[in-house]
């Protein structure tokens, strides 16, 4: 038991506490603690700031220039493309054709310099000579005009009177009907038919066949069905005069008229009136109408309730 405190009994439950790891360390805060204590400490790697790109060794990591291939074919393509003019130059066969001077812009409409060829004729300005111009003469003189209207008036128009033509009635009947007869004596034969023409699959007219038709066959004789059964007069209603019946009049007989006794009213053992015990009561019932009423319209709601239309 320690000399001050409590047991390890008392205060774990344990007979003895067991002994940590970190016997003796100092303690650390978890609050603002470094990711990597040990980069904080001692010297750092200073990579003496960044360097700007050039065409010397310095901006690199190596000291001089490694290339990728060792021994490779080198091209200058430059020089390949002076080497392909000269060879193309080559073919040439005389110098290069030079204009003896440079475009030359018109200048103002109408105007034909630094054009190939000079004005055309046919586009000129210049107005053609003409033949002498000749007045053909004066016209047939004639009295003006007389007055009036000149219909049924003889005296106002060119001709003394009218000059009269008959016309035949229906002149266009008789010489259609003539050229129809000439047609016909120009005829010689009946319409040409030819047997190979085109037809359709189905005729337009169902019901027409070419072919003769078979002869009618005779229906054998059929054995004759006797009329049916029919009343002579339909049947009669009854009635107060009693038309229905087979007797024109009821029978009547001879029984005294007897008053039937009544029948005894039906008494229990104490000598009282049998009823019938009672069937199920019917009871006031709620419409629909009145319980969907009551269910929309309650206490809760009856200040802000409000006509709802279908």
């Amino acid at each position: 038991m320690p000399a001050d405190g409590k047991s390890d009994m008392e205060r774990i439950g344990l007979f003895s506490e067991m002994g940590y790891i970190t016997i003796g360390d100092r303690y650390v805060s978890h609050y603002m603690r470094h990711f990597n204590e040990a980069a904080s400490k001692n010297r750092q790697m200073l990579p003496g700031g960044t360097k700007t790109l050039s065409a010397l060794q310095a901006g690199y990591f190596e000291p001089q220039f490694v290339r990728i291939f060792d021994g490779e074919a080198y091209s200058n393509p430059v020089q390949l493309r002076r080497r392909y003019r000269l060879a193309e130059s080559k073919k040439n066969l005389g110098r290069a054709f030079l204009p003896s001077n440079g475009d030359k812009l018109p200048c103002g409409l109408g105007s034909y310099y630094g054009t190939i060829g000079g004005p055309y004729a046919y586009f000129s300005a210049q107005l053609k000579a003409k033949e002498k111009y000749t007045s053909p003469g004066k016209n047939f003189y004639t009295n003006p005009g007389k007055k009036g209207t000149g219909y049924g008036y003889a005296s106002v128009t060119i001709g003394e009177q009218y000059p009269h033509a008959p016309e035949v009635y229906e002149a266009g009947r008789i010489d259609a009907k003539k050229a129809q007869e000439e047609h016909q004596r120009l005829v010689k034969g009946g319409p040409f038919k030819l047997n190979l023409y085109p037809r359709e699959y189905f005729d337009m007219n169902p019901y027409f066949n070419d072919q003769p038709l078979p002869p009618v066959k005779q229906q054998p004789p059929g054995k004759k069905i006797a009329p049916p059964f029919k009343p002579s007069s339909p049947a009669k209603k009854p009635g107060g005069m009693k038309g229905g019946i087979f007797d024109p009049y009821p029978s009547h007989s001879d029984d005294p008229y007897v008053i039937k006794k009544s029948k005894a009213v039906t008494t229990n053992k104490g000598g009282q009136i049998f009823h019938p015990p009672p069937g199920p009561k019917s009871r006031p019932i709620t419409s629909i109408m009145t319980l969907n009423v009551t269910r929309s319209l309650n206490v809760m709601n009856y200040k802000t309730a409000c006509l709802t239309l279908y």
